[in-house]
Order: structure tokens, then C-alpha cells, then sequence
């Protein structure tokens, strides 16, 4: 009985370290991003280092290089409402505090079921774009 205990054991150990571990900060396949299916609410909202003012409109930039369809914008609520894949969603932008703000992309229909990748390139968007500074150009 103690030499089975010993061989699962020994059997487990060497399981468990062959099998491959995903790392937290490792991106997704593509496959995984453009496959439909249900999606978690915690994948769709994210908290930035920046006023809430620029995350809208790093938002609506974000959704316009994604070449998603800009349908409504409400500038003082802080919502946008676009569609991508034949499907609306709503981009909220609130306030956490002076130095953040909280973007939340969810579904219009509260159907959770859709391509992970369309919330998480305008994330990504958003974090690569952010540190920037708005440039004003005169057209004159």
C-alpha cells in the first residue's frame, strides 16, 4: 500500500510539472479572440491611469481603429454605443478617482456571448495609447 501511495505521488509530481502553465500576463491566441462564446463580466471593464476625459475619447479612437461603427455619443454621461460583429455594445467611461477612470464594454443586450477580442483590442488600444499626448492641429 505504501509503494502505490509512493507511485501516485511520484505520478502526480511529474503531472504536474509537465503540464504547461498560462502566465498571467500571456495573451490569448487568436483563435481564442475571434471565437464567439461566453465572456465573464470581469473581461469587460478595466481601470486606467488617466482622467476619464481622455479615456472616452482614447475610447472612441480605439473603437474607430478596431473599424467598428460609431452609433451614438453622449459626451457628459461618459457612453458610447457601437457596433462590431453585427452586435451593439455600450463603452461607459466613469470616474474613479483624480488620476483614473473605469472603462466598462458590455453587450447592449446583456448577451455575453461573443468575440472576447472585440473588448480586449480596444483595451489594448487604450494602454498603448494612453502615456501619448494629444496633439492640436491648426488647418489654416
Amino acid at each position: 500500500m505504501e509503494r502505490i501511495l509512493k507511485v501516485l505521488v511520484c505520478v502526480l509530481m511529474f503531472c504536474l510539472t509537465c503540464l504547461p502553465v498560462k502566465a498571467q500576463g500571456e495573451q490569448m491566441s487568436l483563435s481564442t479572440l475571434i471565437t464567439a462564446q461566453n465572456v465573464s463580466y470581469d473581461t469587460c471593464y478595466r481601470v486606467f491611469d488617466t482622467d476619464h476625459v481622455t479615456l472616452l475619447y482614447l475610447t472612441i479612437a480605439g473603437i474607430n481603429a478596431n473599424r467598428f461603427s460609431v452609433d451614438e455619443v453622449q459626451t457628459k454621461s461618459g457612453y458610447i454605443l457601437f457596433t462590431a460583429v453585427n452586435k451593439q455594445f455600450l463603452a461607459m467611461v466613469s470616474n474613479v478617482n483624480t488620476n483614473q477612470a473605469m472603462l466598462r464594454i458590455t453587450p447592449a443586450d446583456n448577451n455575453y456571448y461573443f468575440q472576447p477580442g472585440i473588448v480586449l483590442n480596444i483595451f489594448k488600444y487604450i494602454e498603448i495609447n494612453e502615456k501619448k499626448k494629444a496633439e492640436y492641429i491648426n488647418i489654416n
